[in-house]
C-alpha cells in the first residue's frame, strides 16, 4: 500500500490491453482517504478520472513516457495554470502537450501546513504507459 504522500505525488496514466480510443480517460492512481485529520501534505488529486488524454497515434505504435509538470496549486487547491510548465519532457511532444492540454481540468485538495490550506508549487509526474499485448498497465 503506498502513502498519501506517495499517491499525491504521483498521477498514473495507463492504459489496459483494451485498443485505445481517441477520447478514453484514465484514471488516477490514488489511495482510498482516510478519515483522520490531514495535517501537513502536499497538494492530494481529487479528480476520480484524470482528464489527461493519451494520444491515440502513440498508444497504437506502443511508445509511452513520463512529463514531469510544476504546478503551483492555490489554498483553494485551484492549479494556477499560468504558473504551470514543463519540468522534464517526455521526448514526445504529443505526451508533453497532453498533459499541459488536461492542467485546466486537474482537480486538488490544497497542501496543508498545520492543517491550513497553504498554496504549493510541486512536481507532478504525469506517467503515459501503453500495455503490452495481453498485459494491463500498473
Amino acid at each position: 500500500m503506498i502513502s498519501r504522500a506517495t499517491a499525491a505525488a504521483w498521477m498514473v496514466v495507463g492504459l489496459t490491453g483494451c485498443p485505445p480510443k481517441p477520447e478514453q480517460t484514465m484514471t488516477l492512481s490514488t489511495e482510498t482517504p482516510s478519515n483522520a485529520p490531514r495535517r501537513d501534505e502536499p497538494p492530494v488529486p481529487l479528480n476520480p478520472d484524470s482528464p489527461v488524454r493519451y494520444p491515440e497515434a502513440l498508444a497504437t505504435q506502443g511508445l509511452g513516457g513520463t512529463v514531469l509538470l510544476r504546478l503551483f496549486v492555490d489554498s483553494t487547491g485551484s492549479v494556477v495554470a499560468e504558473s504551470t510548465s514543463i519540468q522534464e519532457s517526455s521526448g514526445y511532444p504529443a505526451l508533453d502537450s497532453a498533459a499541459l492540454a488536461a492542467i485546466p481540468e486537474l482537480r486538488y485538495a490544497p497542501a496543508l501546513r498545520a492543517g491550513v490550506p497553504v498554496a504549493a508549487l510541486f512536481l507532478q509526474p504525469i506517467d503515459f504507459r501503453a500495455s503490452a499485448k495481453g498485459a494491463t498497465a500498473p
